[in-house]
């Protein structure tokens, strides 16, 4: 990875980490003040992005690093691992929201000053747009598993903002309209509203994170570009077979077996390998990948069948100037 997509990357996770630290203690204040749990529960929700940013900006800065003696494939894979780290983090403050709701619920504790928890959820819903916004252009471009977790994180974060604000605008005009009515019942049922996201927004990080750890198949729409290319170098390349594909953060490993002539000359095997190599890296950035060159005798294997360029006249030509 260059210097400058790194410190990019970096430049915006660290934003990432201000921001949500701003927001924590701006929640956590408003929400202890005014006594409102569904405030408390989005000040917990930013502290988990909170810590979700500097796992990020951690995340971001090991994978960065060249690969080593101790690990030879890189340290891309860190991201997948801070992802899912994240997601299980937003599960436990998903289910102690959830919790402190109910226990609001029973006790039917009124809040004070909704206005000003309204005005709180507001700098929250603008700043979280901005940065997430920043942090999902910067996280694509990159191909940045964490930056992409963290953003969708804020994105979340977002909607969660906007519904402990109509809850917390609705308490405040009844109040104003019609003070005889209780509507503090709102705010915890508010705060399991944002429980109920987290859990979602969580489960899909804890799948995509999770996935790549496995190390699953490339998108089948990426495998088949590679099928077509390679394909595109027949009579070059007379067959190839063994195709594997894996991404770890923001890396991919592409692998496959070519066939070509048997008295084609190593240099020009070698050259053919090159420009297909150069060209998949170039489709698809960041991509480690390794082609073994093979022989065709024109009999093939089980494995070869599949991806055979050849015809039944081209097998048996080849096998008769053996």
């Amino acid at each position: 990875m260059d210097n400058r997509t790194h410190n990019r990357k970096a430049s915006v996770a660290l934003l990432s980490v201000i921001s949500n630290s701003f927001l924590v203690i701006g929640k956590l204040i408003i929400g202890l003040m005014i006594r409102s749990v569904s405030i408390i529960s989005e000040a917990i929700h930013s502290g988990v992005d909170l810590v979700a940013s500097i796992i990020a900006l951690f995340a971001v800065r090991v994978a960065a690093k060249p690969a080593d003696e101790d690990h030879e494939y890189g340290h891309a894979k860190v991201e997948n691992l801070s992802g899912t780290i994240e997601a299980i983090l937003i599960f436990l403050a998903a289910a102690w929201i959830i919790w402190e709701a109910i226990k609001k619920l029973r006790g039917h504790e009124t809040i004070d000053n909704p206005g000003i928890g309204v005005g709180i959820m507001a700098v929250s819903v603008i700043a979280n747009i901005i940065v997430s916004r920043r942090l999902f252009k910067i996280g694509r471009e990159t191909h940045s598993v964490a930056l992409v977790a963290d953003a969708w994180h804020l994105a979340t974060d977002v909607w969660t903002s906007l519904g402990v604000m109509a809850g917390l605008g609705l308490i405040w005009l009844g109040r104003l309209i019609i003070p005889s009515i209780d509507l503090a019942w709102i705010d915890p049922v508010a705060a399991i509203f944002v429980a109920v996201l987290i859990i979602r927004a969580a489960y899909h990080l804890t799948v995509e994170s999770a996935r790549d750890l496995m190390d699953v198949s490339l998108p089948m729409e990426e495998e088949a570009w590679i099928k077509e290319y390679v394909s595109s170098f027949r009579p070059l390349v007379l067959s190839f077979h063994q195709l594997r594909t894996r991404k770890a953060g923001h890396v991919r490993f592409v692998e496959f077996h070519i066939l070509v002539k048997a008295d084609m000359s190593v240099e020009e095997s070698h050259h053919i390998t090159d420009v297909i190599a150069t060209e998949i890296e170039n489709k698809f950035p960041h991509t480690n990948v390794m082609i073994h060159v093979e022989p065709c005798d024109g009999s093939c294997d089980p494995d070869c069948v599949t991806d055979c360029l050849l015809t039944e006249q081209d097998r048996s030509a080849i096998k008769t100037t053996r």
